[in-house]
């Protein structure tokens, strides 16, 4: 991975109307229509997933 991009304050990502809705769904239910909170939900979910597909990778 390129560090260079490590120290960036923000990103920009392109998202499809099907993971719109799902965010929208998830801020919904789960975070009082926070769309904020459902996307940091999720991208800290999507982390987790990776660790733990890099972790049996490397197993």
């Amino acid at each position: 991975m390129d560090e260079a991009f490590l120290d960036l304050e923000s990103i920009e990502v392109e998202l499809d109307e099907e993971l719109l809705d799902a965010i929208d769904d998830k801020a919904f239910a789960d975070h009082r229509d926070n769309r904020d909170a459902a996307v940091r939900d999720l991208l800290d979910e999507w982390l987790k997933q990776r660790a733990t597909e890099g972790a049996d990778e490397r197993d």
